[in-house]
């Protein structure tokens, strides 16, 4: 019942035929025209005393000029590429209009933006007709415009629990866009701050299934961590936030971790363990070369019948060729001159 009445409550984008303003402009100009002269010529009668004319004048003049002329001006909207306008006309969604160009609708519609800045003041201008273009074309969608762009969300870092336990600091940064401007409007309450705090609902409940790094105790199933399967964890975060915001009409190109670290209160004893884990590491492999070097220098030495030693003298060997190959420093080589009994 809930899912039913939130999907009714839904808002279907659909997108808006609006006629050209460029040929709109000159009419309203040529009209506004007309009301500035049907003034002048109303003072003119007046002063004659033709009071029945002057008067019809003067008032059709002053109503269209400073009435119905700057309600027409209104409806002149002008978008950019990859921009668009939500309309609403009388608390009704109107349409979307998209596409760069300068088009005229509605004068009573009103655009709708809820994640929109504070517009700033218009420069001036000291030509007054570029004024009062940039004042028609601009006072009433400034701030307004939903920009279609891809954008990049890059989110504080935060302190989150990994599968282990262990607290580490992570950021991650999203690519987004807008595809569907009616859910982006009317679904979320601002779709900018509902994208950054489901980015985050989303990192916690990725990161807290996923240890920081595979863990030396395993069962031989090879494990995903943030560290080392940083494309996977990446995709299923994508996924992850996807499903979070389609209900704001967002789509999610890409989410990135650009940060990852172990928490400062720990980070000093997980150093040493991956010091402790390196120098293993390479002694286990400098161990597994020298063995096999061994190994070697005996299998020659029999095949080519250059020296024939008992087990003794092999054990001696090995034990000499060992200290020498797995030593952390040169050894030092000592000249028998005698006999080696």
């Amino acid at each position: 019942m809930t899912d039913t009445n939130i999907n009714k409550k839904e808002v279907e984008e659909r997108h808006i035929q609006a006629k050209g303003g460029m040929g709109v402009l000159f009419l309203l100009l040529f009209l506004m025209a007309i009301s500035i002269a049907a003034v002048v010529f109303g003072i003119i009668f007046l002063a004659e005393e033709s009071f029945v004319l002057g008067g019809i004048l003067l008032g059709v003049g002053i109503l269209f000029s400073c009435v119905v002329g700057p309600i027409l001006f209104a409806g002149l909207k002008v978008l950019k590429p990859n921009e668009a306008l939500v309309l609403t006309l009388f608390g009704q969604y109107y349409g979307t209009l998209t596409g760069p160009g300068f088009f005229y609708v509605n004068p009573f519609v009103t655009a709708v933006n809820p994640a929109a800045q504070p517009a700033g003041a218009l420069q001036s201008s000291s030509d007054p007709g570029t004024a009062a273009l940039q004042a028609a074309g601009q006072a009433m969608t400034s701030g307004k415009k939903i920009s279609l762009k891809a954008m990049t969300l890059n989110n504080e870092k935060q302190k989150i629990n990994d599968k282990l336990g262990n607290p580490i600091i992570i950021g991650i940064v999203v690519i987004w866009r807008v595809t569907n401007t009616a859910k982006a409007v009317f679904n979320v309450d601002n779709y900018k701050e509902f994208l950054s705090i489901q980015c985050d609902s989303a990192l916690r409940n990725v990161v807290r299934l996923y240890p920081y790094d595979i863990s030396e105790d395993g069962d031989g199933v090879e494990e995903k961590s943030l560290r080392g399967s940083s494309q996977e964890i990446a995709d299923i975060l994508k996924e992850e936030i996807q499903k979070k915001v389609e209900i704001a009409g967002l789509e999610i190109s890409e989410a990135r971790i650009t940060h990852l670290a172990y928490a400062p209160e720990i980070a000093a004893a997980m150093l040493q363990r991956q010091q402790a884990s390196a120098i293993i590491d390479a002694r286990k492999l400098i161990v597994e070369g020298a063995v096999g070097m061994v190994e070697m220098a005996l299998n020659k030495l029999g095949e080519n019948d250059i020296v024939t030693l008992d087990e003794e003298r092999k054990a001696a060997m090995v034990s000499n060729l060992l200290v020498v190959l797995c030593g952390n420093k040169d050894a030092q080589p000592i000249v028998n001159s005698g006999s080696i009994y």
